[in-house]
């Protein structure tokens, strides 16, 4: 570079923000950038579809009428009725009970009877039937759920009386959203990786289609050496993660999913952006073809996330704990050696590319 060239006229410059206006013009990212868009932007509705999804008892369910039965019975109509959403009707003939739940009067047919322990003793034994073949039909089984968990709990309270030794207390009951956890170890650290994999993958495109479309030699008739081409789409896939993870965490907030320690957690993203664009690269100007360029990031990206379950904290309960503000020393040890490993592994990456014959491409 010439001395009297200003900053901004940097060739690593150039290149970085031609790649990432370039950006534009790939349908594949552009999508994948919308999706991740509508995904932070709506955040609020969506956790609570995808929460039901894996846990259908942490919505609300709405009242499902119960049809019991059975010499047992009273004892859970007791526990039905610490449930609002559990209506109760009581049968003293199972029959009548049956016809009710097949004319469909009631949602579940509840049949509770004693029968004889191994111990001598009584336990309680209920058979419950319920429609298939529907969503509500779920709702439904949670809310037994709900009701034969109480009535356990109930049953072994009662009934500590005739342990031989005391039971072990339970602690106490807190009261927690059921979106929290899959807001801040699922949602959040999804989001915020995405896009420096998303990176990665578009550094070896960028340099791999240079090179199969023979532009490459072109950049090159420019003063521009083949380290500076690729020191330029680094930075700018590398700087493009965090920018999209800001914006992430801006539409988060908006939801108002507060995200803490923002700027340890941008680091974060950078220094694992630059990870992974680092083995974009190099496999781009190693293999020069795309296919086997993308399907060896793939396999290492995938490979090099699996096997940090061995580290003693994973990247992404770092960002989980950043995000809820719980971190401890494991957590900024994370963050910096995830930054020392990316500097360390970018500098090798250059004396490779530096060693490269670029007449060969």
């Amino acid at each position: 570079m010439r001395d009297d060239r200003p900053w901004y006229r940097d060739p690593r410059l150039v290149v970085a923000r031609r790649d990432v206006r370039s950006l534009s013009r790939e349908k594949t990212i552009v999508l994948a950038l919308l999706i991740q868009l509508f995904v932070a932007g709506f955040s609020s509705f969506l956790v609570v579809g995808l929460t039901s999804l894996y846990d259908p008892g942490s919505v609300s369910t709405g009242e499902v009428e119960m049809a019991v039965t059975g010499d047992a019975r009273d004892e859970l109509l007791e526990a039905a009725a610490e449930h609002e959403s559990a209506a109760t009707t009581a049968y003293e003939e199972p029959e009548t009970a049956q016809l009710a739940f097949e004319q469909r009067r009631a949602d579940a047919l509840l049949n509770a009877r004693y029968v004889p322990g191994e111990d001598g003793g009584e336990r309680i034994e209920v058979t419950a039937r319920i429609p298939e073949g529907s969503i509500r039909s779920t709702l439904i089984v949670v809310n037994v759920r709900r009701v034969l968990e109480t009535l356990e709990r109930q049953e072994r309270f009662e009934r500590t009386g005739s342990l031989e030794n005391d039971p072990v207390p339970l602690p106490p009951e807190i009261s927690a959203s059921p979106y929290f956890g899959f807001t801040y170890t699922v949602l959040i650290p999804l989001l915020l990786f995405l896009p420096a994999f998303i990176s990665g993958s578009v550094a070896v495109d960028t340099i791999t289609e240079e090179m199969e479309r023979g532009t490459l030699e072109l950049l090159r008739v420019a003063p521009v050496s083949l380290l500076d081409i690729v020191d330029g789409k680094a930075l700018g896939m590398a700087l493009l993660a965090p920018a999209q993870s800001l914006l992430w965490i801006l539409l988060l907030s908006v939801n108002g999913i507060r995200v803490a320690n923002v700027s340890v957690i941008l680091l974060f993203v950078t220094a694992v952006a630059a990870l992974v664009v680092t083995i974009g690269v190099v496999l781009g100007v190693a293999t020069g073809k795309r296919r086997p360029a993308q399907l060896l990031y793939s396999v290492l990206t995938l490979v090099v996330f699996g096997a940090a379950v061995v580290l003693p904290e994973h990247p992404a309960t770092t960002v989980a704990k950043l995000a809820v503000d719980s971190p401890t020393l494991s957590t900024y040890a994370t963050v910096w050696g995830t930054l020392a490993v990316a500097l360390l592994g970018y500098a090798a990456a250059r004396k490779y590319v530096g060693s490269v014959d670029a007449s060969a491409f």
